[in-house]
């Protein structure tokens, strides 16, 4: 579900019956977690793949059967990252991931391995991977390169003209994938993911595997929870995907929940007058914002900002409010001078799709189209979509194209698993009362079907991806967890189980002056991370993915 793959998010659409492409297709469309169990694989190679900042970290590959039910047949490479552990009280391999689906996971190891205590990370191997299609794993998907090239026609179809210019690049995309993959798109699913990790598992020689994973990987860790509730001995999951919502459902309440972060971005510029200059009214400030969506539309940005990439441009504040000082440098820049720098260079930095995003968009496609069902009928999206953006306008109709893939996709769909689980050792649950992309409800969902697990609640926070990223509290509660199981005391029903509060919203940088600050959008400019991959999806902001 991270589209911004925010450049981490995803949301949905359905439509009419306008023609698919016949694939080669397993017998059985069933997202079953049965069937044969993988084997012992071969014993890893690593070998030093340093940076600067995970100057530890080791990178190997493991090959797994492109169709697990053919277990002798193709195989694919699926590559892996390590920090190796120097404790010898070893408590096994940790395996993380970024969310997506289609975010790397290679460096989140060495980012897993530095940001927790140091005497925690000690006792474990933290492992990172690419799943399936996805960056360094081979083969990796690219469906249709340019798909996001500057400048989009407007996302919200004001005439039936517009309408069908984007059905016709939605099934342009969905065709390109088709011809390209036909071999490979059957078997890119949460569950397939799922198997490759236990193969992972295997390969490590582990009869037991910790787990950590930020946003569309929670879901993937409870449907590997699932398959091997066995394998499984302590799961953290950041920032929650509502299991019953898999995936159309959920990409819809993520429109309503964007549009509220936006409006929280417009209360914080409004507070912050006396810096930005677009008046203290919030509503007024939400307006002015629309004024500028209204003056790229008739004139891009430099050629380069239209409407859509305006709106790719600030969906990462509705990740992570560490980038609000920058979006509201170039807001006001633009609103106020007309400057267009600091726009562009907003958009260059958080908005604009490069390879990696192209390859992230392709996997996160193919794995949501084929897990679960998407309407197949245009009017039921036009419909369902319609009514959405009446209420929530900021990022409705982007969303919705970004999933129309997935209406002429030409892979029929699975059914989504049922990944309520009672043969578990207790999960570790976090999640933000206001965040946008995996909404507080579906936190409470997993909680209930994971029995025993525990929730702990950023109360009043809308970031998302909470651990790890400056919540002492909710860092305390991580690391009693991974170094010794402990938990705290359960809560009766399904309320959560604790409570921390929310870290302090930024202040605008000394640096911005009044009305726009820098030219060149210096000022505020640091990078927190990228949002999730470079588009609407499901992943953790803060690593630049």
């Amino acid at each position: 579900m991270d589209r911004r793959t925010a450049h981490t998010a995803a949301l949905l659409a359905a439509g009419a019956v306008m023609g698919s492409l016949a694939v080669a297709l397993p017998s059985a469309a069933t997202n079953a977690v049965t069937g044969p169990q993988p084997r012992q694989a071969d014993a890893l190679t690593w070998r030093s793949c340093a940076t600067k900042a995970y100057p530890r970290l080791e990178c190997s590959e493991v090959a797994v059967p492109l169709d697990h039910a053919r277990p002798d047949g193709r195989k694919i490479t699926i590559a892996l990252s390590r920090v190796r552990h120097t404790d010898p009280a070893f408590q096994g391999p940790l395996l993380v991931n970024p969310g997506g689906p289609g975010a790397s996971g290679l460096h989140l190891a060495g980012y897993v391995a530095a940001a927790l205590p140091a005497k925690v990370s000690a006792q474990y191997d933290v492992i990172g991977f690419d799943p399936r299609g996805v960056g360094a794993s081979a083969p990796a998907l690219t469906c249709r390169p340019g798909h996001f090239a500057p400048v989009r026609r407007d996302p919200v179809p004001r005439t039936v003209s517009d309408e069908s210019a984007q059905l016709v690049r939605a099934r342009a995309f969905a065709r390109d994938c088709g011809r390209k993959y036909p071999d490979l798109l059957p078997h890119l699913s949460t569950v397939n993911a799922a198997k490759d990790m236990d193969l992972i598992r295997a390969a490590l020689r582990a009869e037991r595997i910790s787990y950590f994973g930020y946003s569309y990987g929670t879901y993937l860790g409870a449907v590997y929870a699932r398959q091997f509730p066995h394998r499984v001995r302590r799961a953290v999951l950041d920032s929650v995907v509502d299991p019953d919502g898999v995936w159309y459902e959920d990409n819809l309440g993520q429109d309503l929940a964007f549009d509220a972060r936006h409006k929280a971005f417009a209360a914080w510029v409004a507070r912050h007058h006396a810096t930005y200059r677009l008046g203290n009214d919030p509503a007024g400030v939400e307006a002015a914002w629309y004024a500028v969506r209204e003056s790229v539309r008739r004139a891009p940005a430099g050629g380069k900002v239209g409407p859509g990439e305006l709106e790719d441009t600030f969906l990462p504040g509705g990740y992570d409010n560490r980038y609000w000082p920058r979006l509201a440098n170039a807001f006001a820049a633009y609103a106020l001078h007309g400057r267009t720098q600091p726009l562009l260079d907003a958009y260059e930095a958080l908005g604009a799709v490069d390879s990696k995003g192209e390859n992230g968009y392709s996997v996160y496609t193919a794995v949501e189209c084929r897990d679960a069902p998407w309407p197949r009928s245009w009017p039921a999206w036009r419909a369902d979509n319609t009514a959405i953006h009446a209420k929530a306008p900021f990022f409705t109709w982007s969303n919705a194209w970004y999933n129309a893939p997935c209406a002429f996709w030409p892979v029929p769909s699975l059914g989504p698993v049922d990944v309520a689980n009672t043969a578990l050792p207790p999960v570790l649950l976090f999640q933000a009362t206001d965040d946008a992309a995996t909404p507080y409800e579906g936190a409470v969902t997993m909680h209930r079907k994971l029995h025993g697990s525990r929730l702990v609640v950023e109360r009043g926070g809308g970031n998302h991806g909470v651990s790890l990223s400056g919540n002492a509290c909710l860092d305390r509660y991580l690391t009693d967890y991974l170094s010794t199981g402990t938990l705290p005391p359960a809560a009766p029903g399904d309320a959560a189980d604790a409570f921390c509060a929310a870290r302090p919203e930024p202040e605008p940088p000394a640096a911005q002056a009044a009305a726009g600050g820098k030219s060149g959008g210096e000022a505020g400019a640091e990078r927190t991370g990228g949002a999730p991959h470079g588009m609407h999806g499901l992943g953790h902001p803060g690593l630049g993915l």
